[in-house]
């Protein structure tokens, strides 16, 4: 500006990135560059120097429809892994490629590549298998992977430790069980999730099988998995094109997840998906329809303030017919209005917000050809699971059983995945996976309660004597095997609850139900954003604390302090939970008390997360 004043001219306009966008200074910069280099005159040197980065969605383009190479990749025996782009097409087909980062440093010391290993998702629409299928998904993990199996926060069952020359196996076992890991993953509508055991259980058959359907018309259509995992018929080239009715070639700008919650419980979470259906039922448990809520989503970015969680907001109410209809249209405007530019930038929350709410329900209105009814009214009490037995209308038994951190795993003095087999193997019902990541053995006749009792007893799958926070918690799994965690979560957090409930039983609060819930980075896999307490991960044994989530889903939390070690976490709750048994209100919850007590300020949308 001075030399301007002296009368010098200006080349071009200060150029200023933006640390908030995805890449940092390099938005600002690229479209700054160029005109720096016509006013020198020499335009031609600031010309396309190197070629754009191809992005995700010419990847898929590429890809004829999800194959890219994966099938030579896996007939590479000179590695462990495949290649970077194989591995984003293999998302798309339930596989994230993975590798043991406890070995990393010693295997890097030794001269060898990173140990690597695939975790494979299977879908389970409502959480709802058979019994043989849970046999199935038993001996796979025994042959195959870590020897474990992990029911996930979106119920679904995941393998971890599966290794390249075992996956085509892997997956072919999994489907021989007609179960499926297509679309568990990748830039598509994923898992859908349902109440498994809700109070109103004659809803719950009919909105069980709307889960299933709605998962089904929204599977891609690509014939690609069944050529590379279930045929070995690979056509090669461009001799065979598949058409994607709904996805097109591209598919979604990102993923897309659905939630059916049955009041008064809300399990699931209805509002932190993209697309949530609250159940509605008459008084005499009939099902009426649905409240449609669109734009939830828990993924973030460490200090990106233009990234943030988000609640769903309702948009109207559509009959049971009507259900599939309009999660198809809420799914294909987000199609076409969705960002492809910037992922961090990609869910559904960011283009309603970037529009407003009424642009996209009259959108998605135009689609269906009809407007959406007023909303009905519904009541949530809570977003816990129901454990114990409890009997069903039609006189049908159900046992929730405490699995921490859904980890199914034989530990000394802990049998609870060869307890689990062995119930498997008389049990005439169904296994439900829960959203909070336990485990439910459903449709128990009468006449086979004593003999479920007595396996459960003798394998002390029973035992419900856990403090309520204990019974609330939940992780995602963090390392070692995510690629994205930045700290511990699975590991870790059975530790610090352990600690926190000598707090606990000081204060008079062992059996107050208390959400606390653990994820390794801020992407959100355990739903953190909605709990009463909640651990994100900064950096090994370093995490931001998040207080006052609302106990049944309704209101995201806010961040009370970054940068923690577990003496500080500690520190910081303890005088909490001991003025919140001395002065709380008559039913009021934790989530409630932190802010009336000005702790933090109450948050409901995304926009508002990041203010203090």
């Amino acid at each position: 500006m001075q030399l301007e004043l002296l009368g010098g001219s200006r080349l071009t306009s200060l150029g200023l990135g933006d640390d908030q966008d995805a890449d940092g200074y390099e938005t600002g910069f690229q479209a700054w560059e160029p005109e720096l280099w016509k006013a020198l005159g020499v335009e031609l040197l600031g010309a396309a120097v190197e070629e754009p980065k191809k992005t995700d969605d010419d990847m898929k383009v590429e890809s004829n429809f999800l194959r890219g190479t994966i099938a030579e990749g896996l007939e590479d025996t000179s590695t462990g892994a495949l290649s970077e782009r194989d591995t984003k097409l293999t998302k798309f087909h339930g596989i994230y490629q993975q590798d043991d980062r406890d070995l990393r440093d010693e295997r890097k010391a030794q001269g060898l590549e990173k140990a690597f290993q695939f975790m494979v998702r299977v879908r389970v629409p409502g959480g709802i298998s058979k019994a043989s299928q849970w046999l199935a998904m038993d001996e796979i993990a025994e042959k195959y992977g870590s020897k474990s199996l992990k029911i996930t926060t979106r119920q679904a069952y995941q393998l971890h430790g599966v290794l390249k020359r075992n996956l085509k196996q892997t997956i072919r076992d999994i489907n021989k069980c007609l179960l499926d890991t297509l679309a568990a993953c990748g830039d598509v509508n994923r898992n859908v999730m349902c109440s498994p055991n809700p109070l109103i259980s004659e809803v719950h058959a009919e909105v069980q099988d709307f889960a299933r359907k709605i998962s089904a018309h929204l599977s891609p259509r690509t014939s690609a998995y069944h050529e590379i995992w279930l045929d070995d018929k690979i056509v090669a080239g461009q001799a065979v094109q598949d058409f994607e009715p709904l996805y097109g070639s591209t598919y979604l700008p990102r993923k897309f997840k659905i939630a059916i919650a049955i009041p008064p419980n809300n399990d699931v979470d209805v509002f932190a998906h993209d697309l949530g259906y609250t159940a509605i039922a008459d008084n005499n448990g009939k099902l009426l329809g649905y409240n449609v809520s669109v734009g939830g989503g828990m993924g973030m970015t460490h200090n990106n303030k233009k990234t943030y969680p988000n609640l769903g907001q309702f948009i109207g109410f559509c009959k049971p017919d009507q259900a599939i209809d309009v999660g198809e249209k809420v799914m294909l405007v987000q199609r076409d209005y969705g960002d492809r530019s910037n992922r961090k930038h990609a869910r559904l929350k960011y283009t309603i917000d970037d529009r407003d709410l009424d642009w996209f329900r009259e959108e998605v209105e135009s689609r269906l050809g009809y407007k959406l009814e007023p909303l009905k009214e519904y009541k949530f009490e809570n977003n816990a699971d129901r454990y114990g037995w409890t009997k069903g209308a039609d006189g049908k038994w159900h046992f929730c059983m405490y699995i921490e951190n859904g980890r199914v795993i034989d530990l000394p003095g802990e049998q609870i995945k060869t307890g689990l087999r062995e119930i498997a193997k008389v049990h005439k019902g169904d296994f439900r996976l829960t959203p909070n990541q336990h485990l439910i053995l459903g449709n128990i006749a009468e006449q086979d309660k004593e003999q479920i009792e007595q396996l459960l007893k003798k394998y002390k799958l029973d035992n419900l004597k856990f403090t309520g926070i204990r019974m609330n918690s939940m992780s995602c799994v963090a390392l070692p095997t995510c690629g994205l965690a930045m700290a511990e979560s699975e590991r870790y957090l059975p530790t610090l609850v352990s600690k926190l409930e000598i707090i606990i039983e000081e204060c008079g609060l062992r059996e107050d139900a208390i959400t606390i819930r653990m994820t390794g980075c801020p992407n959100g896999c355990a739903r953190p954003y909605v709990a009463e307490i909640a651990c994100v991960g900064k950096a090994l044994g370093t995490y931001n604390l998040y207080l006052g989530g609302g106990f049944y889903g309704q209101r995201l939390n806010k961040l009370y302090k970054e940068n923690l070690k577990e003496d500080d976490i500690l520190k910081e709750l303890k005088p909490m939970l001991n003025r919140y048994a001395k002065e709380r209100n008559d039913g009021e919850r934790f989530g409630d008390f932190v802010i009336r007590m000005g702790y933090i300020k109450a948050t409901k949308y995304g926009k508002d997360f990041h203010e203090l």
